[in-house]
């Protein structure tokens, strides 16, 4: 019988049957400390955590947003550094949170990664998808979570987020429609 074989998930090491395994992020294992399983390829981190996300309806996207209290005076209030429920509470904390991302959650580059969303043209918009700024620094990019369109010329869209200086916020947006806006449509792959 063939010794077990593993595939690593972006740990620094994994005890096995007989042994423990090492892996570096994103290689390949070709190797194995003596005594340890045979290996197989190892997997980045966000692939494997692209694959242990539960799936999530637009309804429950919405439904969980308003669990932080958007634009009342039990809101949470914006932060990078600080958590709630184990998610950061800025923007891409909150987006993740509503997503059932793995906590603290990605950052908003991670968000628009092909690891959790898939770009989509703003007139594809639906309740639950996300419309993200990845370009710039922690201070300059942004995530909203999109719910509905203002008007029926779309030149507006009711939107979730987390903003600095306020907190969770539930308000007219319209990030993404001028043309060459460096904000994106993005539809998360969990979402079904």
């Amino acid at each position: 019988m063939a010794a077990p074989r593993a595939i690593l998930i972006g740990v620094t090491s994994m005890a096995l049957a007989g042994g423990t395994a090492f892996a570096v992020y994103g290689a390949t294992a070709d190797t194995k400390p003596s005594g340890a399983a045979p290996v197989a390829q190892t997997a980045t981190n966000q692939t494997v955590a692209a694959a242990a996300v539960p799936k999530v309806t637009r309804a429950q996207v919405i439904s969980r947003a308003k669990t932080w209290h958007p634009h009342t005076s039990k809101r949470v209030r914006y932060s990078q550094n600080r958590t709630h429920g184990g998610y950061r509470t800025d923007c891409s904390g909150y987006a993740s949170m509503t997503l059932r991302l793995p906590k603290p959650g990605p950052n908003t580059v991670g968000l628009a990664s092909k690891t959790y969303s898939t770009r989509i043209k703003m007139s594809q918009l639906k309740k639950g998808d996300l419309v993200i700024d990845a370009i710039g620094s922690n201070t300059t990019r942004h995530v909203v979570i999109f719910e509905k369109w203002a008007n029926s010329k779309h030149t507006a869209y009711w939107a979730y987020e987390q903003r600095g200086g306020y907190g969770t916020d539930y308000r007219k947006r319209t990030y993404g429609l001028a043309k060459g806006s460096q904000y994106k449509a993005h539809r998360p792959k969990n979402i079904r």
